[in-house]
């Protein structure tokens, strides 16, 4: 699990990287290709460790969600779980000559 001060400077090193692409847009003749190359990986390296930070947060989340479900699932004494749905519809006893 990374903690909130790793968390933050993540943050930053992508902030950092998207800067510097910004900077060279603005002043492309000012970079060298390979500048430009190294800007462009730590774009994505430091996009795709954020992104996979988010995803491990969420399937941690998912799994949490699901085993709190399953302990909600039956309450304390019922051995199955409660069928709630819609009711069929009763039919109105027809009236003789109507």
């Amino acid at each position: 699990m990374m903690n909130d001060e790793k968390w933050t400077e993540l943050q930053q090193a992508e902030d950092m990287a998207y800067f510097k692409a910004d900077l060279c847009c603005y002043s492309p003749e000012s970079y060298s290709l390979d500048e430009k190359k190294a800007i462009c990986n730590d774009m994505i390296s430091t996009s795709k460790a954020a992104l996979d930070r988010h995803a491990r947060r969420l399937r941690a989340a998912a799994r949490r969600c699901q085993k709190q479900t399953a302990r909600h699932a039956l309450p304390v004494g019922r051995r199955e779980p409660l069928m709630v749905g819609r009711a069929s519809r009763r039919r109105r006893p027809s009236v003789p000559g109507a």
